[in-house]
C-alpha cells in the first residue's frame, strides 16, 4: 500500500521511517526542514536500533503528492483547520485517514470536513522527539493502537496493521472510544502538569505531592470515561504510573510545544473531554483547574 505522512515530526517521522525502512512506499510532507531532508534524507536515532533513509519521497505541499491508500495525520491538532486543504489531494475513494493525534473529538471534526471519509484513531505510546532537521530521537516504547471510527474497508485496515507489525512496530486494535479515553488517562495529567510546573515526567512522580495529584487526575479521567459508558479498569492507572516510572525522563509533546514557543493543544486535550464529561454529569475538577492554568500560561506568550 501507499502511505502519506502529514507532519513529519517526532511521531510521523518515526512511524513513517519505520514503514519506509521496511520497504513500504511512503510519501512525507515536510515544512521547515524540507530542503535538508530532500538533500540528506531522514535519520532515526532509536533505542531499538538506529537507521537512516538517505533518500525519501519529500514534498513541500500535498498538491505535489500522489493519492495514497493510508494517510497518517501527525500534525499538531492546533493546525487541523488546514486539513481541508491538505488532505484533499491525497484521497481516493478507499483511502484510510489515521489521526495520530492526542485528544477527544478529533475524528468528529474531521468527519464534518469530509463526510463519508474512512477515519481511524491512532494512539501512539512512544517517547520520541525531533529537535533538529531530519533527525528523530526515539527514546523508548513505540507501540500504537488503532481504534476504528468509520473505516468500512476491513481488509485494508487489517493490511495496515500487518504493515506496521512487519515494520517492527507493535500494533493493536482497540475499540475507538476506549482507545481515545485510555490515551487521555496519561495525556491529560502529564502534558499539562509538565507545562504548569516546568518539569518532566520523572520529577512529577518522584515528588509525593505531585505523584498523588497525578493519580487523582488520572482517576478523574477514568470517572469521566465511565460516565460516558467507556469501561476502563481502575488498575490501568497503576499500570500507567508504573510504566512512567520506568520511562526515560521525558518532556511530553505539550511541554516541547511550550518550550519551543508553539501553540499548545489545549482544545482537544482538555476543553473537549472536560465538556464531554460535564454533559454526562461528571466534573473533572482538578483537570478543569489545570486547563485554566494552561489557558493563563498560553495567554502570556
Amino acid at each position: 500500500m501507499k502511505y502519506a505522512v502529514i507532519g513529519t515530526g517526532a511521531i510521523g517521522g518515526y512511524y513513517g521511517c519505520k514503514l519506509a525502512y521496511a520497504g513500504q512506499e511512503v510519501h512525507f510532507l515536510l515544512h521547515s526542514d524540507y530542503e535538508y531532508v530532500k538533500e540528506n534524507g531522514l535519520q532515526v536515532d532509536s533505542c531499538d536500533g538506529s537507521f537512516s533513509l538517505p533518500k525519501v519521497n519529500a514534498y513541500k505541499t500535498t498538491a505535489e503528492m500522489p493519492q495514497v491508500d493510508v494517510v497518517l495525520v501527525c500534525l499538531k491538532s492546533t493546525r487541523n483547520h488546514l486539513l481541508g486543504e491538505l488532505l484533499s489531494p491525497l484521497l481516493h475513494e478507499n483511502t484510510i485517514v489515521v489521526m495520530i493525534q492526542n485528544g477527544i473529538g478529533i475524528e468528529q471534526d474531521v468527519e464534518k470536513m469530509f463526510p463519508g471519509i474512512q477515519l481511524v484513531a491512532g494512539l501512539a505510546f512512544i517517547c520520541s522527539a525531533k529537535t533538529e532537521p531530519g533527525r528523530v530521537n526515539h527514546q523508548c516504547y513505540g507501540s500504537i493502537n488503532f481504534g476504528n471510527y468509520s473505516c468500512r474497508d476491513e481488509q485494508r485496515f487489517e493490511q495496515m496493521i500487518a504493515d506496521f507489525t512487519a515494520a517492527g512496530v507493535k500494533a493493536g486494535v482497540v475499540e475507538y472510544h476506549e482507545a481515545r479515553w485510555r490515551k487521555a488517562v496519561w495525556n491529560m495529567p502529564f502534558n499539562g502538569m509538565t507545562v504548569a510546573l516546568d518539569t518532566q515526567t520523572d520529577c512529577l512522580l518522584k515528588n509525593p505531592s505531585t505523584r498523588t495529584l497525578i493519580r487523582e487526575q488520572m482517576m478523574e479521567v477514568i470517572g469521566a470515561a465511565h460516565a460516558l459508558g467507556v469501561n476502563i479498569d481502575e488498575q490501568f492507572v497503576d499500570q500507567m504510573i508504573q510504566t512512567t516510572d520506568e520511562m526515560t525522563p521525558y518532556s511530553p509533546s505539550m511541554k516541547l510545544d511550550f518550550d519551543f514557543h508553539r501553540p499548545m493543544e489545549i482544545e482537544y486535550l482538555y476543553t473537549r473531554p472536560i465538556a464531554e464529561a460535564r454533559k454526562a454529569g461528571f466534573r473533572m475538577a482538578k483537570l478543569e483547574m489545570l486547563e485554566a492554568e494552561l489557558r493563563f500560561i498560553a495567554a502570556q506568550k
